[in-house]
């Protein structure tokens, strides 16, 4: 198993949190499996930018991101260099520390 550190965020995980992930699932699986409410409004088809995470450890151990991920990235809120949808960042067998940025863009949420 590898080990991902969620760091706090305000709503989603106030207290941060160290949750186990089994290689081949993405990020934003293995956080809704441990409890964690992270955002998926497509579904987690990569079709929208709601799991939007920045990996600020192991980044280089993640596969790179396809022409449609990069394409979504771009329409993320504070997008930085290790930025990466949630969805579609697979584990694999580096320990992994994720930051849920403090917005993000969702057309069909209601939450404000």
């Amino acid at each position: 198993m590898t080990e991902i550190v969620v760091l706090p965020h305000h709503e989603i995980c106030p207290e941060g949190a160290v949750i186990e992930a089994e290689q081949g699932e993405s990020v934003c699986e293995a956080m809704l499996r441990n409890d964690i409410a992270m955002e998926h409004a497509c579904e987690m088809s990569c079709a929208c930018t709601t799991c939007h995470v920045i990996v600020r450890k192991g980044f280089d151990s993640l596969e790179e991101a396809d022409e449609l991920e990069e394409d979504y990235l771009d329409k993320a809120w504070g997008l930085e260099p290790e930025s990466r949808l949630s969805c579609q960042a697979q584990v694999g067998d580096t320990d992994l520390v994720v930051e849920i940025p403090r917005y993000t863009i969702n057309h069909a949420s209601e939450r404000h």
